[in-house]
């Protein structure tokens, strides 16, 4: 795990450049306040492009989809 420093709102207000800086570097730095963590900074990851379509046929909504409930399974939820 990387390392990880604690610093104070106003620090992390006065200093937000640097500690980007140092996150971008793999250093994860909780902002606290009255010496309690309230956030934590981590580097963002991207993640991948979704590709629409790629289950396109593997499952055919009912046409019976929105009708109601039975009444055994409706008792089930309450």
């Amino acid at each position: 795990m990387a390392a990880m420093a604690e610093v104070n709102i106003h620090e992390a207000k006065t200093h937000l450049s640097k500690l980007l800086q140092r996150v971008l570097a793999g250093e994860q730095i909780v902002i606290a306040k009255g010496g309690r963590p309230i956030a934590r900074l981590v580097p963002y990851e991207q993640s991948e492009r979704r590709q629409f379509g790629v289950d396109r046929g593997l499952f055919e909504v009912p046409d019976d989809f929105d009708a109601p409930l039975d009444p055994e399974t409706l008792a089930s939820f309450e």
